[in-house]
């Protein structure tokens, strides 16, 4: 069953030299001339994927009966309770299992994007399993497609969750107030002031989102740094994949959003100098400048913030 090369364009998730920031970053491009997005919601989507229609959806594209038989095995297999007790799954794929992003991908192929490629493909859009934006010219639009796809998910047994789901207005005239950003994988798109040609114009940028900043600096906080009585090289040394991990992630489009982050780990970083040297503020400040001014590479955030 080679489906793969069938699926939609705009389609990122789990599939092969696809990745999240290319699809926050198409979601960019299409925002510089799109004033209006449509950020889709669907509460428990999967949990709730019809198993007909996802039979259907898998016979469309294999007609291998043995194909067939292992799929519905496996959306039927169940789940095991803590207690040893089974519950058996009238609806919905296993999470966590090897099969379920594929099935997925098929289902919301045809659900949604071929759908939007027949009934609207003059709204562009992204999806990453079942994050999804879409993008339109105005309010008017915006409120038209949102209508269109509530049923169409409704007529495929699915549920946009109701405040979750939401009309997003980035820089546009509009009867109604909206939000003016939208969070997609990990990151937030809002209007920003960019000097071009020597104006100062609104255009959408890139930013880390809010929740994902908490996660940040969440995790920071649950290391404990401060509490290590370690050398600070292994301290840099316990440190060094978590920062390289976040800076690969968020640091893809540009640096300077993620300065608050870089400061607050320094701060947290001269906490663990005032225990394990036992110095006041002022002299541990000056202790790991000098930490920085001989191995300015020792902690790979600090070619962003220095402390």
């Amino acid at each position: 069953m080679q489906v793969e090369p069938l699926f939609h364009n705009s389609s990122f998730g789990y599939r092969p030299k696809r990745s999240c920031h290319d699809a926050v970053a198409q979601a960019e491009r299409n925002s510089f001339n799109h004033d209006f997005v449509i950020d889709l919601d669907i509460k428990g989507f999967f949990d709730n994927i019809d198993h007909e229609l996802m039979m259907k959806a898998v016979q469309h594209y294999c007609k291998d009966r043995w194909v067939m038989l292992y799929v519905e095995r496996w959306l039927k297999s169940g789940i095991i309770c803590k207690d040893g007790s089974e519950l058996n799954t009238e609806t919905g794929t296993p999470q966590g299992g090897v099969a379920s992003p594929l099935l997925a991908n098929i289902f919301l192929h045809v659900a949604f994007d071929k759908w939007m490629e027949k009934e609207h493909p003059e709204k562009p859009f992204e999806r990453y399993a079942d994050d999804i934006v879409v993008h339109c010219k105005t309010e008017k639009q915006a409120r038209y497609v949102l209508a269109k796809i509530t049923q169409r998910l409704n007529a495929c047994k699915l549920q946009l969750h109701p405040v979750k789901t939401k009309i997003v207005n980035l820089r546009g005239k509009s009867e109604k107030k909206y939000p003016k950003q939208y969070d997609f994988l990990g990151f937030t798109i809002r209007p920003s002031f960019s000097c071009i040609k020597g104006k100062n114009l609104l255009m959408p940028a890139t930013f880390i989102s809010s929740k994902s900043k908490k996660r940040v600096l969440e995790k920071f906080k649950a290391m404990a740094i401060h509490k290590r009585r370690r050398p600070l090289k292994e301290v840099a040394s316990l440190l060094a994949s978590v920062i390289r991990g976040i800076i690969n992630y968020y640091h893809k489009f540009w640096d300077g959003h993620m300065y608050r982050v870089w400061y607050q780990l320094n701060q947290r970083l001269l906490k663990w100098v005032k225990w394990e040297k036992g110095l006041y503020e002022y002299a541990a400040i000056r202790w790991l400048r000098q930490q920085h001014k001989e191995t300015p590479n020792l902690f790979p955030h600090w070619r962003f913030v220095h402390p």
